[in-house]
Parts: C-alpha cells; sequence; structure tokens
C-alpha cells in the first residue's frame, strides 16, 4: 500500500503539530514516537502515557439477542458479564486459527460494541455477517469514533483533571460526558500499567486528545506512539495479531485458552479448539530473554542443545530490563520449563537466551 493511500485517523494534523514520526501500520499511517520509544515508556511505567489508537476497528452489533448472538459466534463467554462490562475475546475460524482478537463492550442485551484490530475489522464484521439471524444488525463503524488510551500509575489523575469518572472496575465502561459531547471511558489498555481506553465520536477527538496531551504534560508523562506501545505489551507479554495471534496460530499455542468459554455449546471454531486442547498444542508460547547482548527480533529461529525447536514471534530491546527481550513459539516436544537455556540465530550469530513464563516485568492493570 502506497503513503497515498494510506488511512489517517482522526487527528493526524495534531500528531504533526507534536512533531511525531510516522509509519504505516495496519493500512493506516502511525505515529510511531514523539520524544523518543525510551522516554514514552519510560513515562507509561513510571507516570503516565496517552496513546492515539483511532486505527481500531469499531463495529456494532445491535437487536433483539444481539449478546447472545455474538457469544455464539465469539470465543469468551459473553453471559459471565453483563451490561457496563468489557471482555477480551477472539473471532476463530473452524480450523482454530485466529481472524482476530477483540475487545466486547456488553451495553445491553440488545446492543454489543466490538473493537476490533485496524485491518481485521472488515473481516470480522464480514464473518458476523454472513450468520447473523434477520432483524440483527452489524455495522462496520470503523471511522466513527477515535480511541485514546491513557495508561500508567498516573492515568487516574489525568482523567480527574479532565473531569472524567476513574472509579471503574477493571474491564468495565461507563458513557460519560466531556464539554457536552459523549465519550465512553473504560478500565483496560494494552501496556501492563493501570490504564484507561477512551472512545469520543470521530469529530469530537481533536479536543479531547489536545486536552488529553495538556493534563498528561501536567502530570510528567509523555505522548505516546506505537513504537512504545510495542515495547511494553512485550514486556507485558500480551499478543499482537500477525505475531502472535494468527490463521496458523491458535488460541491455545498462544495461551489464550483462559479467553475460551469451553463450556459454551457453539462458538466459531469450537470442535477444532476443543480438540487440541484434548490432544495438547504441538506448540506453545514463551518468553525469551537474552543473557548474552544482543536484540531479539521476529522470525528469528530458536534452538535447543542444536535442535530447532521454534522461532521468535516478536522481538524488541526491553527499555525496562535494559537486555533483548522476545515472544517465541516452541514445539512442546521439547517440554520445556522457566530457567531453561536456549539460543536463538541473530543474524549467523548464536545468542544465549533464558526461557521466561510471561510477562517479562510485572503487571499492574488491575
Amino acid at each position: 500500500m502506497s503513503d497515498a493511500q494510506l488511512l489517517r485517523g482522526p487527528i493526524h494534523s495534531v500528531h504533526v503539530d507534536l512533531g511525531a514520526t510516522f509509519a504505516p501500520f495496519g493500512g493506516w499511517e502511525m505515529p510511531v514516537s514523539y520524544a523518543g520509544t525510551v522516554a514514552e515508556h519510560t513515562a507509561v511505567r513510571e507516570s503516565v502515557g496517552v496513546f492515539d489508537v483511532s486505527h481500531l476497528g469499531k463495529a456494532l452489533v445491535k437487536g433483539a439477542g444481539a449478546a447472545g448472538f455474538v457469544n455464539s459466534t465469539l470465543t469468551a463467554d459473553l453471559a459471565k458479564i453483563g451490561p457496563g462490562r468489557a471482555q477480551y475475546t477472539l473471532c476463530c475460524t473452524e480450523t482454530g486459527g485466529v481472524v482476530d482478537d477483540l475487545i466486547a463492550y456488553y451495553v445491553a442485551d440488545d446492543e454489543v460494541f466490538l473493537v476490533p484490530n485496524a485491518a481485521n475489522t472488515a473481516d470480522v464484521v464480514a464473518r458476523l455477517q454472513a450468520v447473523a439471524p434477520v432483524g440483527l444488525e452489524i455495522t462496520d463503524q470503523h471511522r466513527d469514533y477515535g480511541v485514546f488510551a491513557v495508561q500508567g500509575p498516573r492515568s487516574a489523575e489525568v482523567l480527574t483533571a479532565l473531569g472524567l469518572p476513574t472509579d471503574i472496575p477493571y474491564m468495565a465502561f461507563v458513557d460519560a460526558d466531556w464539554n457536552g459531547a459523549p465519550v465512553r471511558v473504560c478500565r483496560s489498555g494494552y501496556t501492563g500499567e493501570r490504564g484507561y481506553e477512551l472512545v469520543p465520536r470521530w469529530a469530537d477527538s481533536e479536543a479531547l486528545f489536545r486536552a488529553l496531551v495538556d493534563a498528561v504534560r501536567a502530570h510528567g508523562g509523555e505522548v505516546a506512539g506505537l513504537g512504545a506501545r510495542d515495547t511494553l505489551r512485550t514486556e507485558a507479554g500480551y499478543p499482537l495479531h500477525g505475531h502472535e495471534l494468527s490463521l496458523e496460530i491458535s488460541p491455545l499455542q498462544a495461551r489464550c485458552g483462559w479467553a475460551i468459554g469451553w463450556s459454551k455449546p457453539q462458538f466459531f471454531g469450537r470442535d477444532a479448539l476443543v480438540a487440541e486442547k484434548e490432544a495438547g498444542p504441538a506448540r506453545r508460547l514463551w518468553g525469551i530473554k537474552a543473557l548474552d547482548r544482543g536484540v531479539l527480533r521476529q522470525g528469528q529461529a530458536v534452538s535447543r542443545d542444536g535442535a530447532a525447536i521454534g522461532e521468535t514471534t516478536s522481538g524488541t530491546f526491553s527499555p525496562t530490563l535494559k537486555v533483548g527481550i522476545a515472544l517465541a513459539l516452541l514445539d512442546t516436544s521439547a517440554d520445556l520449563s522457566a530457567g531453561d537455556e536456549v539460543t536463538v540465530d541473530v543474524r549467523g550469530r548464536t545468542l544465549r537466551c533464558e526461557v521466561v513464563t510471561p510477562p517479562f516485568v510485572p503487571v499492574h492493570t488491575k
């Protein structure tokens, strides 16, 4: 996709004003960094950061039985939560691959708001529309709303400064008002820190984001881009679709079996996933931490005692730990345990690494 074809979010001009560097991601032109990825990463871990993630998809399932329909298609058990709660879930193929991972907002029995990944929104919507009963509407609202993530130990202080609610349980949301405009506030995020995700209308996004930037900076934080979002989620061991989850990587392999309602009689891919659970997945996601100096990247071969056992799915330098880290899909036949030593081929150089159970750093989301 050429630069001219890349989509832009509702506040692209704000990112230009803030001096952002940009890169393509999921078909969108995204801000990668402002003050620098390490500084932005550190701000989120130690104080607070704000991300524009308006590229994320939005879709509405509305009509009689909407919640029941979503529960019969996506993996997690929506019946275990109720209105005002949100849930991490997956849309799978009949063979158990992952079309996308997403957040489902249970608004009411007749309304569920979905937030998929940018590049997969149309596919998720089409799969739901293909099996939706008469009277149920599934609408792609990708460019109707913005999404901002305020993340870090001081995130509640930032929202309080704007008069927005903060006393919300983890993975719950409220519909609030900011300067006369509606905004949905959810206690969630993708960094491993306490945080909130705000969903304003597309047209209201610029004013809200500018106010968030001022409040974040007043509380010692930074505006953060895609670079810090990736280093933060990797340290937290969170999967990224296209890396740790894909049409070829099942939820069980990615340690996301907890997001499957195994007792449900129906959802996309149920038979294949039940069979894989009973047989045991052939590979499993692990963390890899460098013991020698070197930076790990996606697609590097991992070996143990000279035998290939898998490859890295994501890799970066950890600003918190000051070492190279990676997530890797490794054969279960290798019978690995945390603390085992493996080697990674880094451009023809053998790098000693330690096997780690994700996350790499303590998670403070709740």
